[in-house]
């Protein structure tokens, strides 16, 4: 079973760290370097193809902790990362201490890695200033209230009601915009003249690109319909015709309710630049008036890695959906047994 837990983990990584605030304050170490070319292929575009990986122990928001300060000191850079790692260790032994549990996670499926980004920004968000996402509009309050009272009172009657996580649909990863988790944020960037191919590690999703001016389609998909051009060395992707039913980020969705939904109405920017050998700055806004109050923005510069990239087999063997929903057919038969008598 995936744990709806690992799409905040990073926030509570870089909110426990006990850090001086007395350290100087690092500046955001730029990641473009204008003078730079990028390698190119035969068509004259940046080559942006290869494997990536967004894996970073800094949050998407910014925690309370840092409030105000859009950068870290160089001492708190080493002690996040360095209470990151020992988290990392330390999850082994809390496996095997928690009674009732079937299996969980360990530290050698977590990434044992996780580096604060090159900028040293205390949150992936750019803006709004404040490194937080803005606030739900009225009507997705009420919305996101009513989901989580129906999936209060309708917890497993059905597939439906469980996480798309959980039914191996959607990772937060996956995007657009795509956001690490706390192991396999890692990606294959396939790239021609007219389109370029996305492969995501979790839950092993292809989002395949055209480059070619062709108008956005009619059907609505999960990761949505993304279209790309170039503004000089710079992939630009707009990513529109979402489906609404997909997790979001914080909080998992489900058909029958509990998760913050995605408008139909979103619509994602993603840019992409090779701005070193080793880096290709991921940038993204999202706009969605049915769910926030104004767009919010973020980054992260993706590190090159050794391939190939794993499939991630979610399907396969996932006990953790059928007994879950035989655990709550037994739970009604014994509660009307309970009733009859």
């Amino acid at each position: 079973m995936i744990s709806a837990a690992v799409l905040v983990a990073p926030i509570h990584v870089i909110g426990q760290a006990q850090v001086s605030n007395g350290s100087r304050a690092a500046k955001g170490a730029s990641v473009t370097n204008s003078r730079r070319t990028p390698p190119r292929l035969s068509d004259g575009r940046p080559d942006l193809s290869g494997y990536w990986s967004n894996n970073t122990a800094t949050p998407v928001e910014r925690p309370q902790a840092f409030a105000g300060r859009e950068f870290l000191t160089d001492d708190e850079v080493r002690a996040l990362e360095r209470e990151s790692r020992e988290r990392t260790k330390a999850s082994d032994s809390q496996v095997t201490q928690r009674p009732g549990e079937v299996g969980d996670y360990n530290a050698a499926f977590k990434e044992d890695s996780r580096w604060i980004v090159s900028t040293k920004r205390t949150s992936i968000i750019t803006d709004p200033k404040d490194g937080r996402m803005p606030p739900l509009t009225p009507e997705a309050r009420k919305r996101f209230e009513a989901d989580q009272e129906y999936h209060n009172q309708h917890p497993h009657d059905g597939p439906e009601d469980m996480t798309t996580i959980e039914r191996c649909i959607t990772w937060i990863s996956s995007g657009p915009p795509m956001l690490p988790t706390f192991y396999n944020n890692n990606y294959q960037l396939v790239q021609t003249r007219d389109y370029v191919a996305i492969l995501t590690e979790m839950i092993h999703d292809v989002r395949v690109i055209p480059l070619d001016g062709r108008p956005h389609g009619n059907v609505r998909q999960w990761m949505g319909d993304s279209r790309g051009h170039w503004e000089g060395d710079t992939l630009v992707v707009e990513t529109i015709n979402f489906n609404g039913k997909r997790g979001w980020f914080g909080t998992p969705m489900t058909e029958g309710g509990g998760g913050k939904r995605p408008d139909e109405k979103m619509r994602v920017i993603e840019r992409f630049t090779r701005t070193a050998p080793d880096i290709l700055l991921y940038q993204f806004t999202v706009d969605d008036p049915g769910m926030y109050t104004k767009p919010w923005s973020g980054e992260i510069p993706m590190r090159s890695m050794n391939g190939p990239v794993y499939e991630y087999a979610c399907h396969e063997a996932n006990y953790a959906m059928v007994n879950i929903l035989s655990g709550s057919r037994t739970e009604e038969r014994e509660a009307a047994n309970k009733r009859s008598k």
